[in-house]
C-alpha cells in the first residue's frame, strides 16, 4: 500500500491552509469608538447583555486568539459585521430604522434561542444563560426597547429618550428613513 497520495493530499491541505492565512479580511480587531448606548432598564439587563450579547453586537468586542486564524476569522468577522450593523448596543442609533426594529426584536431572538447563534455558545460558555437568565435578559430588553418594539409606538414617540447621547444628534426621522432606503436600494417602496 502506497503513501504516497496521502502524502501528497495532507501536503496540499497544510499549503492550502498557509495560503489562506495570507486573505486579510478578518484580522482587522480594532474595536470603532463607543458612540450612543440604549438607557438600560437595570444593571442586570446590561450584565447579562455583556455576557451573551456584546461580542457581535457592540463596539466592545473581545477578540479570542482564534479569530485571527482563517478561515474561522472570516466567519467571526462576518458575525461581528453584521451584528454589529444590525444592532449595535454601544452605538444605538435611534434614528435607524433597521436598528430599531432589531431591537424591538432583541428579546423574541433571545426567547426562541436564536441569539446568542449556536456556534458562538461553543466557545463562549459564559454566554450561556440558564433558562431563568434568558427570561431576565428578554424582559430587560423588552423594557429597554420598549419604545422600539412591535405595536408599542414603533422607532417615533420616546425613541429619542431611550437613547443617552454619546455622538450627537441625528437629522429627523424622515431623513433616516430616506438613508435607510439608500443603503438597502430601495426607492420610495
Amino acid at each position: 500500500m502506497s503513501f504516497r497520495p496521502l502524502a501528497l493530499g495532507l501536503t496540499g491541505i497544510v499549503a492550502l491552509f498557509g495560503l489562506i492565512q495570507l486573505v486579510p479580511y478578518g484580522r482587522q480587531h480594532a474595536n470603532p469608538p463607543a458612540g450612543a448606548s440604549p438607557a438600560w432598564d437595570s444593571p442586570r439587563t446590561l450584565e447579562l447583555a455583556r455576557r451573551a450579547c456584546f461580542d457581535c453586537h457592540s463596539n466592545e468586542t473581545k477578540w479570542p486568539w482564534y479569530a485571527s486564524i482563517a478561515p474561522i476569522s472570516w466567519r467571526i468577522q462576518r458575525h461581528v459585521d453584521e451584528g454589529r450593523a444590525k444592532l449595535n448596543l454601544t452605538a444605538f442609533d435611534a434614528a435607524s430604522r433597521k436598528m430599531t426594529h432589531a431591537a424591538g426584536e432583541a428579546s423574541e431572538e433571545v426567547t426562541k434561542g436564536e441569539m446568542p447563534l449556536s456556534d458562538y455558545l461553543l466557545m463562549h460558555a459564559e454566554a450561556r444563560l440558564t433558562a431563568t437568565e434568558k427570561q431576565e435578559l428578554a424582559r430587560g430588553l423588552d423594557a429597554t426597547f420598549a419604545a422600539f418594539g412591535e405595536g408599542r409606538g414603533g422607532a417615533a414617540g420616546g425613541a429619542a429618550d431611550s437613547v443617552r447621547a454619546g455622538s450627537g444628534e441625528r437629522g429627523e426621522a424622515g431623513e433616516s428613513e430616506e438613508e435607510e432606503r439608500r443603503e438597502h436600494g430601495e426607492h420610495g417602496h
